[in-house]
């Protein structure tokens, strides 16, 4: 399940220490959904009480660098989850306002933008609607 992840992590040199295992771990869990970067340093932090916020946090920030994780930036904070497709790096996402359910969005609307822009270069973007998935919109209705 995380041996993409160890992959891409030896290929870029970094050591496959028992800690960043659990870390890769426990965000494999989280592929449908992000999870805060407070609850990892925590979930962490009972695994290994020595282990500070500054090493959870630089290594999700090198695991964002080299893929392996998704971050977004929320009012109640930054949050991760773990990149839901290795093959396709660029992708785009809709998101469940109530479950927090995340489903990649296969089309990307870049061109229709750059279209727009004549003599301008984009350097980057995100992407990502938001509403009720099928199964939230269903018990919805049925209330």
């Amino acid at each position: 399940m995380i041996e993409e992840a160890v992959r891409l992590l030896q290929s870029h040199h970094y050591r496959i220490t028992k800690q960043r295992r659990s870390l890769l771990e426990y965000l494999s869990e989280f592929k449908e959904q992000y999870v805060s970067i407070t609850q990892v340093t925590e979930h962490m932090k009972t695994l290994y009480p020595g282990m500070s916020f500054n090493t959870v946090y630089r290594n999700l920030k090198d695991f964002s660098e080299i893929g392996i994780i998704e971050t977004k930036n929320k009012p109640t904070g930054a949050c991760v989850k773990y990149q839901c497709d290795f093959g396709n790096l660029h992708h785009h996402h809709f998101i469940c306002q109530n479950c927090g359910r995340v489903m990649e969005v296969e089309m990307c609307p870049l061109t229709m933008f750059q279209n727009q822009l004549a003599g301008c270069e984009i350097k980057g973007h995100r992407f990502e609607l938001y509403g009720l998935c099928a199964s939230c919109n269903q018990k919805l209705k049925k209330i």
